[in-house]
């Protein structure tokens, strides 16, 4: 019997009808079965949970079912499908969740080759936005990588001897922020971490019910302030303290005081909630900063974030409102040149920046030779009387493009980096935007893999002076029409063009948008009888030419064309013969209803391929009639 390369762990309780929709993606893995086990434990449900369990289980081998008295948390069934597993590597998936197909097969190799403590695989989300860690593939890092800290829940692949050497367990009972100490702790102790980010393994969906939301972080019995506080112990207790903003240790704790405490006192929460609710939060929040946090974490934030750590610490909960009232209204703006194709990619310049809730750019003012944050935004917010400093305005600033697969919920990097730049506005005023160029290869963007078939929009996140936002890639085209002419990626259509919002968006192969009369190519070359056609359209493949379906006539013949790459462009061509009458027949690809050539037909025998707007002179027409009259001679008994 081969060994068991990976374990698959997933704790349930009262999942219902999530279980049946979350099995297939275990179980149709590209591993072969005999290679990998799955674990459900039940942690005590009420309801038909455990027979729908069962019942999978009789039909799967490699499916093992175990229950326990219910516990209240997932840290328990974990602890207890551990016990169990028998795997080289141990995986974690909660029970409303899904595996890519290849995902087991892909962390597992990517772990044993790279000789991994930990992999993390890239998570495609509904719950959050894309992480820039799952940017590009790692072979191997540590916990200096601190961007690591973006991923802490625990659906990650960790080897089972690593776990079992450093006796690594989750926190049994109700215990919030389990995921955290655990993963944490894992981090801390791994030789070498693993990124796996040319491939989503793991959905991670929001459920209809809201049943996988974390719900009353704050009742006292699950002990959030307490946690956190352990959490962070965890790391000071595995770092070296220092006073320099960038050390290890600080870099480490940035995520946990921005999270964790720093979002008690600012927008959404601090604005949503009710006073009566919040103002003890803030208080906690400001006790567990002062009494854990170095100084250094709090002064290494950029400036409207120290703004608001400045206000979390001096207690000042209604100067923290007010300043995240101020901030809420605070939007991103994006800039978008014209885009077009060049080089097989989609481009086009791309600008973002930020706006005050007056649609006035959001400014640094200079005095004394130095930053000083926009007056408009401190306006009121006690302690900003004299201004509010930017120290640096630089600090933690970035901004990076993405592109969503609108069916799969799966996000990608293009080419290319967004550079942070200070602006002159004049009169001592200046800006902080991102600019860069958008490059989509529709080819290579999915993982160095073509895109699917679908819809993908462009965003961008942006994050300056501590104020982030995700914001849709918008331009100055009219909404629902072309931003540039169509290309074809292999075989199929790819169409750009401003969404419904004015967003960016391009479709590949005609799942929303279709080849129409706005988008169809202008003209193309007659080339002559057996070249085929040169279509004006740019013509991208990863590797030489491509077949296509093209359709010839109304609804006629289906057949197998053939796209050559000819500079930069396509070449079409058709099989030599059709059964299709003479004339003049329109070559559609599926789903088209503009046609990308006309092909002109004698006797079955296809005589030339013609682009759209190609109209035949008169010489054209005599030769026509005359090669018809030729071949009617030649085939004339003797």
């Amino acid at each position: 019997m081969p060994r068991v390369k990976v374990s698959v762990i997933v704790p349930v309780y009262n999942t219902g009808k999530y279980v049946d929709e979350c099995a297939p993606s275990l179980l149709e893995q590209s591993l072969p079965a005999d290679e990998y086990e799955v674990i459900y434990v039940d942690d005590g449900s009420t309801d038909d949970t455990l027979s729908r369990l069962e019942k999978i289980a009789a039909g799967h081998p490699n499916v093992q079912v175990h229950t326990r008295p219910n516990s209240g948390w997932p840290g328990a069934p974990r602890n207890l499908g551990m016990r169990h597993a028998r795997g080289q590597y141990i995986q974690f998936v909660d029970h409303d969740d899904k595996l890519g197909p290849e995902a087991l097969e892909r962390l597992y190799e990517h772990a044993r080759r790279n000789d991994a403590d930990v992999v993390l695989g890239k998570m495609s989300s509904t719950m959050v936005r894309p992480r820039r860690l799952f940017r590009h593939t790692v072979d191997a890092c540590t916990i200096e990588n601190d961007e690591l800290m973006q991923s802490m829940s625990p659906h990650k692949m960790f080897r089972r001897a690593f776990v079992e050497e450093h006796g690594l367990r989750f926190p049994e009972g109700p215990w919030i922020l389990e995921d955290l100490l655990f993963v944490s702790a894992a981090y801390l102790k791994a030789e070498r971490i693993s990124v796996l980010a040319d491939y989503p393994c793991y959905y991670w969906m929001k459920r209809d019910d809201g049943g996988n939301n974390t719900q009353h972080r704050f009742n006292p019995r699950h002990g959030f302030w307490a946690n956190t506080r352990t959490v962070v112990r965890q790391i000071k207790d595995g770092t070296r303290p220092s006073d320099d903003l960038d050390a290890l240790q600080n870099r480490l704790l940035h995520r946990l005081y921005h999270v964790e405490v720093l979002s008690r006192a600012r927008e959404p929460e601090i604005l949503r909630e009710d006073p009566a609710e919040q103002r003890p939060r803030f208080e906690a929040a400001r006790e567990l900063a002062l009494t854990e946090f170095p100084v250094a974490v709090r002064e290494g934030l950029p400036a409207v974030s120290r703004l608001r750590a400045e206000l979390l610490e001096r207690g000042d909960f209604d100067g923290a409102a007010a300043l995240a009232g101020r901030v809420r209204e605070v939007k991103a703006r994006t800039e978008v040149g014209t885009p077009h194709w060049a080089d097989g990619s989609l481009v086009a310049d791309v600008t973002l920046s930020l706006l005050r809730g007056d649609g006035e750019p959001l400014v640094l003012v200079e005095r004394d030779g130095k930053h000083w944050l926009d007056p408009e935004l401190v306006a009121g917010v006690p302690g900003t009387d004299d201004g509010w400093e930017v120290r640096d305005p630089f600090r933690l600033a970035y901004a990076e493009l993405v592109v969503k697969d609108r069916d799969r919920e799966d996000w990608w990097y293009p080419e290319g980096d967004l550079t942070v730049e200070l602006r002159p506005l004049g009169e001592g005023r200046s800006q902080l935007v991102a600019t860069g160029r958008l490059r989509l290869d529709p080819e290579r963007l999915a993982g160095g893999r073509p895109l699917e078939r679908g819809v993908h929009d462009v965003w961008a996140f942006v994050q300056l002076l501590g104020v982030d936002r995700m914001v849709r890639v918008t331009g100055d085209g009219t909404p629902g029409t072309p931003a540039a002419g169509p290309a074809l990626t292999g075989g199929r259509l790819a169409l750009p063009y401003w969404t419904g919002s004015g967003q960016l968006a391009l479709d590949i192969d005609q799942r929303q948008r279709k080849l129409a009369a706005d988008t169809a190519p202008a003209s193309a070359a007659d080339t002559g009888r057996g070249e085929g056609a040169a279509l004006p359209l740019p013509y991208i493949a990863a590797t030489g030419g491509a077949a296509a379906r093209v359709k010839v006539g109304v609804g006629t013949v289906t057949v197998r064309a053939e796209l050559v790459p000819e500079a930069g462009t396509a070449l079409l061509r058709l099989p030599a013969r059709l059964h299709v009458p003479a004339g003049r027949h329109p070559v559609t690809l599926p789903k088209a209803s503009a046609p990308i050539a006309y092909a002109v037909v004698r006797d079955g025998a296809v005589l030339r391929l013609e682009g759209p707007s190609y109209r035949p002179n008169p010489t054209r027409r005599f030769l026509d009639a005359a090669s018809d009259a030729l071949r009617r001679v030649r085939r004339a008994p003797r």
